[in-house]
This record gives C-alpha cells, sequence and structure tokens, in this order.
C-alpha cells in the first residue's frame, strides 16, 4: 500500500517542473551625498521683535496690500423663494455686493510690489539673477529642505539672509497674504531702504565652507552694485578702455579668498526604494456612457 502511494505522488508531480521559489534580490541604489550640513541661524530675542518691528511700521506706512474679492458660496434657493423674487421684481444687488466692487482686486501698488520678493519660487528666481539685497526666511517652513538651498544660494551672491521666527504670522497679514515663508528686497527699493539699512546688522553670517565672507566684504560688494545702478550715465561716456579696466578691478575686488577653504569628499549613500514595498492602489479606468 505504501509503494502504490508513493508511486501515484511521484505519477502527479512530473518530472523537471517542480522548482524553488528564489528570494527577490533587493535593489540598493547609490547615490553621492553631500557631506556639509546647511543650518539657519535663527534671529531670537530683541533682534527677531526688531525686525518684525521695522518692517510691520514700515508696510503700515507704505500701505501696500493684495486686496482679493471673498469667495461666495451659492445657496440653493426653494421655489417659494424663487416665487417672491419673481413677484418683487426687484432688480438690486444686495449691500455686500456693491461694497465688495469698490476696491479693485489686486496690490495697491505694483511698482512697490516689483521691489520685494514674496515666496520661495521668487526669491530663488531673484537670488539667481543677484537682483536681492536682503533675504529673511520664516521658521515655520516645513519640510526644513523647502528653504535650505536658499543658504548657498544666497552665500554664493553675498546676500545677508537669515531666518526669522513668527515672520509670516506678522507680515503676512499686513500684506493681505495667508503665509509668506521667503521675502526678498530687490536692490532697487527705494521704499524700504531705511529698513533694510537698519536690519542688515542685525542678520549673522551664513556659514557655508566653500565661501568666507566678511561683513566688510558684503557691505562693499553692495554698495559696488548700488553704484553700478545710480551711475549709468558716467559709464556711457566713458571710453571703451576705461569702462574694461573699470570691470577688471571690480571682478578682482569682489572674487573671495578660497585659499583657507577645505574642500571634504563626497559621501555615498545607499538607498532603498520602497523598503516597506508599499504598492499603489491600480488607477480605476472610466467608464464611458453610452448616449
Amino acid at each position: 500500500a505504501g509503494k502504490t502511494q508513493k508511486d501515484l505522488r511521484m505519477s502527479v508531480i512530473q518530472k523537471g517542473t517542480a522548482t524553488l521559489r528564489k528570494a527577490k534580490k533587493i535593489t540598493v541604489k547609490t547615490c553621492l551625498d553631500n557631506p556639509f550640513v546647511f543650518e539657519w541661524k535663527t534671529i531670537d530675542g530683541e533682534d527677531m521683535h526688531f525686525i518684525l518691528e521695522t518692517l510691520g511700521e514700515r508696510i503700515k506706512h507704505i500701505g501696500l496690500k493684495k486686496i482679493e474679492t471673498p469667495r461666495k458660496k451659492k445657496r440653493s434657493l426653494t421655489k417659494k423663494q424663487m416665487e417672491s423674487k419673481q413677484d418683487a421684481g426687484t432688480s438690486e444687488l444686495p449691500k455686500e455686493e456693491t461694497e465688495g466692487h469698490g476696491q479693485k482686486p489686486g496690490w495697491t501698488d505694483i511698482n512697490i510690489r516689483r521691489q520685494l520678493a514674496i515666496g520661495v519660487n521668487e526669491v530663488t528666481k531673484a537670488l539667481e539673477k543677484n537682483e536681492l539685497v536682503l533675504l529673511l526666511v520664516c521658521k515655520s517652513a516645513k519640510p526644513a529642505m523647502i528653504t535650505t538651498h536658499l543658504i548657498h544660494l544666497s552665500a554664493s551672491r553675498a546676500t545677508p539672509a537669515g531666518q526669522v521666527p513668527r515672520l509670516s504670522e506678522t507680515v503676512a497679514p499686513l500684506l493681505g497674504l495667508t503665509s509668506i515663508l521667503a521675502l526678498g528686497f530687490k536692490k532697487q527699493s527705494d521704499k524700504f531702504t531705511e529698513a533694510v539699512e537698519a536690519i542688515i546688522p542685525k542678520i549673522p553670517a551664513l556659514e557655508v565652507p566653500w565661501f568666507q565672507y566678511r561683513t566688510e566684504e558684503v557691505v562693499g560688494y553692495a554698495r559696488t552694485d548700488s553704484s553700478e545702478e545710480q551711475e549709468p550715465k558716467q559709464l556711457a561716456e566713458a571710453p571703451e578702455e576705461e569702462l574694461t579696466s573699470q570691470k577688471r578691478k571690480r571682478t578682482e575686488s569682489n572674487q573671495l579668498d578660497l585659499s583657507n577653504v577645505i574642500l571634504q569628499p563626497l559621501k555615498i549613500k545607499k538607498l532603498v526604494p520602497n523598503p516597506n514595498k508599499i504598492k499603489k492602489p491600480p488607477r480605476k479606468k472610466k467608464k464611458a456612457f453610452s448616449a
């Protein structure tokens, strides 16, 4: 009886069909990681209160604000209300609608608005073009990596930048916005010159290993840029030889001393994509309705 059972089992399982399942290899991707860690130096205490007060007073004095028309929910009217409206025949609008059309939606002064860079995207573009004199970042930005790229970008442009707590909750409502994670002041911002000059000494220097600035160099760099913008007529009248010599002197003076910089090797980082093996649910195809 034992032999017959074994023979039956062997007959069911054909030769060469039984295979062992091999465990799938975990895919590991190697990538180069930055060895340097960038962190903002938060401005706390009296300096923070001073910066927020000066900005608040200046914005209130200028009166810059974004006006938005409030969105109203459409209420479904009953049959009785529709009939009563038709019987009344009044074409008058309610008071709220007539009052809302008094002020045009948008910024109160576009020229003053162009002197600022509001938001992370706008600030990044302005820094790439080297248009900013001062940059302030809010501490409430989550995740923190949203604003970390602005540290070495502003250091490469010699732009003073600092992280200010409560920046968004104090400045955003004054400008008529919900939140402000980054606020930049452009070089041609004549309405904010006094505020910028008062705030810059309160901002600590950025620590980027391959950029070593002094406060004198930063101030001198900003002054050379402002002098270039203020004196276009003198440059136009000067001959070509003098212009080339002036450009060479400026480039030599703006070059930084990189002799003390010690570069570090890149770190090799290994990543396992989707370690928890979470599968996305399949998309449901919309059925085409037959006409």
